[in-house]
């Protein structure tokens, strides 16, 4: 009966050291996708200088544009107060990126505008960067139209309603006039305080993202796509997100704006 006993504790413990043995091993083979991938960001802003970036379609940082507290900064005193004629949208002129991951953070004042570009060309005539990028926008919701006039805009726009409102493709987190951000999904910070965006790039599917929550989804250049570039403000931009690799940029939208945690990954 002891001989009994011994051998039944000796197969109890081989056949748990053998499971132990054989999960460690599981666990040495099986992929983990997140661990395996966070080393592949690049930093795209150093938090000490400007380097990489520069204006569009120019060769250095237009005037405003600074490093400052680890930020990425647009100083309007500094951009506003200098003769410049050059574009002011900037962008990271080090490499272009095709699939990716990008993700950043940002605030803005009360009042404030901005966005995201990314796909954008250079040394195109006659072309700014909303011609031919899409937009991942940027703004104050809560305040921007009771300080700014939109009517006009607006009508330029074809709307037919509430003229001096922001419409629903303008705000935070929209792919800029083409798909509105889920308003029932949208957590935003009020202005002075960090949001964090990332914009999910791939032939099969953008998703743009606030502060945790997705708030868009399309197929670029789908039968969806195409019909809405076609039919609003797009419709005789022809470049308008034609491309499949291009810059990462920043707006100017004269109006402060701070950016920091820069990166991007290759997907």
């Amino acid at each position: 009966m002891k001989k009994l006993l011994a051998t039944m504790v000796i197969c109890t413990v081989f056949m748990a050291c053998e499971k132990k043995t054989n999960k460690e091993v599981n666990e040495t083979i099986t992929p983990q996708p997140d661990k395996v991938q966070s080393n592949d960001w690049i930093y795209l802003f150093d938090g000490t200088t400007t380097n990489g970036w520069r204006a569009y379609n120019g060769e250095t940082l237009p005037p405003g544009w600074i490093a400052k507290d680890s930020v990425l900064t647009f100083d309007t005193e500094l951009g506003m107060e200098q003769d410049y004629t050059g574009g002011t949208d900037i962008i990271y002129g080090l490499e272009e990126f095709d699939n990716f991951e990008l993700y950043l953070e940002w605030k803005i004042p009360k009042g404030g505008n901005s966005g995201i570009y990314y796909h954008l060309k250079e040394g195109i005539p006659d072309a700014l960067p909303p011609d031919i990028s899409p937009e991942y926008q940027l703004i104050d919701d809560e305040n921007y139209a009771s300080i700014h006039d939109l009517t006009q805009y607006n009508t330029d726009m074809g709307v037919t309603e509430n003229l001096q409102d922001l419409q629903d493709w303008q705000k935070t987190g929209s792919d800029y006039a083409m798909y509105p951000a889920d308003a029932s999904q949208k957590i935003l910070n009020p202005v002075g305080e960090w949001n964090s965006t990332r914009i999910i790039f791939t032939p099969e599917k953008a998703e743009y993202w606030l502060n945790g929550k997705k708030l868009v989804s399309f197929v670029p250049w789908s039968e969806d796509w195409e019909k809405r570039k076609n039919a609003g403000k797009w419709k005789d931009a022809n470049l308008y997100g034609s491309f499949k690799k291009g810059y990462i940029g920043l707006q100017d939208h004269s109006s402060p704006i701070w950016f920091r945690n820069i990166k991007i990954r290759k997907l």
